[in-house]
């Protein structure tokens, strides 16, 4: 966390992004997170308890107070830096969201995940693209940029709290009408963060969950 939070910064202060604010969700950790995240300059938002990712993201998306928002995974398995290809994508496109995916430009992994893990994840967007009718290649990337006023109205009607959140705001952008981009990102895999294979499963019946709740019009 402090070398994630320092890099971000660095890049923060170095560019055109100078005024930007950092925010920490904290998701019921037990360890000293949440004031190591303030003492480096985040603002910090806890979470009533373990909630989940899909919760954890909603959280600081709602509470965000830019013109644009970045959620990243704290591993910055997307280098940071990449928020300049999506900002310019959006800015060329007048995109309101734009989404960093490893699957448009393979080149651009650097670290690749396990076999077993990449084919699940081909398999799952497979899957995915012909439940919900999503174009996206890679729904689950972790560093998705929104322009913030989007970024209510979509993530108010977000149900899911699990990993299948990123299907249904994205399913929910498309819904609500605003231009949704997909830009291949520099990615690699970290050690150490791996989900579960159990969880991984599970995620398979997210996008059936969010087309239903999507013809049931719970998403207006």
């Amino acid at each position: 966390m402090p070398s994630t939070l320092a890099r971000v910064r660095q890049y923060l202060d170095a560019s055109h992004w100078e005024f930007a604010e950092i925010v920490v969700v904290d998701d019921g950790s037990r360890d000293a997170t949440a004031a190591v995240a303030e003492a480096a300059g985040a603002r910090v938002l806890r979470n009533p308890g373990n909630r989940g990712k899909g919760y954890s993201v909603r959280h600081g998306m709602l509470k965000a107070t830019g013109e644009w928002s970045l959620f990243s995974d704290a591993d910055l398995s997307s280098p940071i830096e990449e928020l300049d290809r999506l900002w310019g994508a959006a800015e060329r496109e007048r995109a309101q969201v734009v989404i960093g995916s490893r699957a448009v430009d393979r080149s651009m992994v650097g670290v690749h995940q396990p076999i077993f893990r990449e084919t699940m994840g081909r398999v799952f967007n497979l899957t995915m693209r012909l439940i919900t009718g999503l174009p996206f290649h890679d729904t689950q990337c972790g560093f998705k940029l929104f322009e913030t006023s989007a970024a209510r109205e979509i993530f108010r009607r977000q149900l899911l709290d699990g990993f299948g959140f990123d299907v249904e705001v994205l399913y929910i952008a498309c819904h609500l009408g605003y231009r949704t981009l997909e830009v291949p990102v520099r990615w690699n895999d970290v050690a150490g963060t791996t989900v579960s294979t159990w969880r991984g499963i599970k995620a398979f019946w997210d996008p059936v969950r969010v087309r239903s709740n999507g013809i049931r019009g719970r998403y207006k």
